[in-house]
């Protein structure tokens, strides 16, 4: 009867862990590939007027991602067991810097490669995104256009340079899910929603340049939508990681914590501000600062 009841409760283990992965899947191919898939179309259906409403988008998210690692990701990071001994202070800060780091590095890298692809209309033009045109290359096109460039083959590069940046974003969502599996209603789909809402800028920056070389609408939306399956097999890889010990759960947490920061403070308010140089921006990270800090304490 022992070994019975032994086997059983494994197999209701195996069971639960396959459901929450299942689930998981599910959440983050909404976040990851719809997210870029909606943008996409978006991009298909490119207007001008849309700065200022992905300029909030981008501030709302901002502030609730700030929320959510600050309140959530490194308070988990320092205790991730309830009435356990709490992780020396120290680590978390070395592998919050860490990584940090890794998302710079790999941003860097992403950066120096686009421009090849991707070139500047001149050699005075600011090397931000200080509009949607510029943030998805929609700028550019007329130049490629005048100069033979081919848009296809820069739409591509774009789609294959996003899905490996979705990549550790993924990562996020599953070590966030990892915090505590018995709940799927907690900071991993906070993330997953923020992170969904970040993609969609990222789609229409697939899109534009793929329908500009020529590529159908719907086959520019299915590739924006594909660069975001990444996500999917990180938010996997990284639920796994964090499930499987303790040390290795505070670790991830932290790695986590330096990636978002950098995709709120180096990618998602800058971008949001200088795409529409208003007040409005400041607002809507502040309101999505105190609806983090809520959702999280709920």
């Amino acid at each position: 009867k022992l070994l019975l009841f032994l086997k059983m409760r494994h197999l209701l283990i195996i069971i639960n862990l396959v459901s929450n992965i299942a689930w998981i899947i599910i959440i983050t191919t909404l976040a990851g590939v719809v997210g870029t898939g909606l943008g996409g179309f978006i991009g298909a259906l490119f207007n001008k007027d849309s700065n200022k409403v992905v300029s909030l988008l981008l501030s709302f998210a901002g502030g609730v991602m700030t929320a959510v690692v600050c309140f959530d990701l490194l308070d988990s990071a320092l205790t991730p067991v309830p009435d356990e001994p709490s992780t020396q202070w120290y680590l978390v800060l070395i592998f919050t810097v860490i990584g940090y780091l890794i998302v710079w590095l790999l941003n860097e890298i992403i950066d120096r490669k686009l421009k090849k692809e991707v070139p500047h209309t001149s050699t005075d033009h600011p090397g931000v995104h200080d509009n949607l045109d510029e943030m998805i290359h929609a700028d550019h096109l007329n130049q490629h256009l005048k100069e033979g460039s081919n848009l296809f083959i820069a739409g591509l590069v774009m789609a294959l340079v996003i899905a490996l940046h979705n990549l550790p974003e993924g990562l996020v969502i599953g070590v966030s899910f990892a915090i505590d599996p018995s709940t799927l209603v907690g900071s991993g789909l906070i993330i997953a929603v923020v992170i969904g809402l970040h993609n969609i800028p990222e789609g229409m920056a697939v899109s534009v340049p793929l329908i500009a070389g020529g590529t159908k609408k719907w086959k520019a939306v299915l590739s924006a939508a594909a660069s975001g399956i990444p996500t999917v097999i990180g938010a996997v890889i990284g639920y796994y990681v964090g499930i499987s010990s303790t040390i290795a759960l505070s670790i991830c947490l932290s790695l986590a914590s330096g990636a978002m920061i950098y995709v709120v403070f180096a990618e998602l308010l800058p971008e949001s501000i200088m795409i529409w140089k208003s007040k409005l921006p400041a607002l809507l990270t502040f309101v999505g600062l105190m609806i983090g800090f809520i959702v999280v304490l709920i």
